[in-house]
C-alpha cells in the first residue's frame, strides 16, 4: 500500500468535509503540520471542530482556519496568541471549549488507545468541573474527563519511512503523536522520507499502522512565535 502522496491538497482531497473533527498537532507554532493546515483552508470545508493545543497565531497554522472562518469549535488549552480567535470569541462568533494541557493530551491519548473515559484531580473545584461525574477514590474527590478522537488528524514529524513510521524532532513531538493514534485517518506531513528498514525500531516514535497518508514538506516555513533580542547599550 502507497502511503506517500505527492501534495498536501493531494492527501486531503477525498477525506475532509464540512462539520468534520480535526485533531491537530503542535504547541506554539512547533512541530505544526503547516503545509496540510494551508491545504485544508483551500479545500473551503466548512464548520470545523479543531482539537489543538492552541490556535496557531495570527495569518499562519490554524490561524489560517480563523481567518477564513472555516472553524466553528476550538478545544484547546491556550489561545493568547491569536488576535482574531480572541475577536471571534468574544463576539459569539467561535465556540470554545478550554481543556487544562495535561487533560487534553491525556483525552487524545485515551481516544487512541480505546479508552472511554478517565478520572484526574486536575480542575476538581473549578469551573471545569462544571456538568462533569466527580467520583471518590481514597478520601480524594476526581473528575471524569472524556476521551476524544478525531474524524481526520493532522500532524507533523521530522522523518518517516515509506510505511509511515515517524521519528519527531525534540519538542516538536509535543501533542504530535496524541495526535496520530487519536485520528480514524491521519495524514502526516514530513521534512524526509526514507526507505523502509532505516529506521532502528527502538527509534519510532510513531507506528506506521497508525498513518494513513504521507506528504512530503522538505523546507517547512518553521517560524518562531516570539522573538527578544538584547539592545545593545
Amino acid at each position: 500500500m502507497n502511503k506517500i502522496y505527492p501534495s498536501a491538497s493531494a492527501a486531503l482531497a477525498d477525506i475532509v468535509r464540512d462539520g468534520q473533527t480535526l485533531a491537530v498537532g503542535g504547541f506554539g507554532l512547533c512541530g505544526i503540520p503547516e503545509a496540510l493546515i494551508a491545504a485544508l483552508r483551500d479545500t473551503g470545508v466548512q464548520q470545523l471542530t479543531c482539537i489543538s493545543n492552541n490556535a496557531g497565531v495570527d495569518g499562519f497554522g490554524l490561524g489560517l482556519l480563523l481567518e477564513s472562518r472555516q472553524i466553528k469549535k476550538m478545544i484547546s488549552s491556550y489561545v493568547g496568541e491569536n488576535k482574531e480567535f480572541e475577536r471571534q470569541y468574544l463576539a459569539g462568533e467561535l465556540e470554545l471549549e478550554f481543556v487544562p494541557q495535561g487533560t487534553l493530551a491525556e483525552k487524545l491519548r485515551a481516544g487512541g488507545a480505546g479508552i472511554p473515559a478517565f478520572f484526574t484531580k486536575t480542575g476538581v473545584g473549578t469551573l471545569v468541573a462544571e456538568g462533569k461525574e466527580t467520583r471518590d477514590f481514597d478520601g480524594e474527590i476526581y473528575l471524569m474527563e472524556r476521551a476524544l478522537t478525531a474524524d481526520v488528524a493532522l500532524i507533523k514529524a521530522w522523518k518517516a519511512d515509506k510505511s509511515g513510521n515517524l521519528i519527531y524532532r525534540r519538542t516538536a513531538r509535543n501533542f504530535n503523536p496524541m495526535a496520530a493514534t487519536a485520528g480514524k485517518i491521519t495524514v502526516v506531513e514530513v521534512e524526509e522520507i526514507v526507505e523502509n528498514g532505516t529506521f532502528d525500531p527502538d527509534q519510532v516514535h510513531t507506528p506506521g499502522i497508525f498513518i494513513d497518508r504521507i506528504v512530503l514538506n522538505a523546507h517547512p516555513e518553521k517560524r518562531i512565535e516570539q522573538r527578544t533580542l538584547r539592545t545593545e547599550s
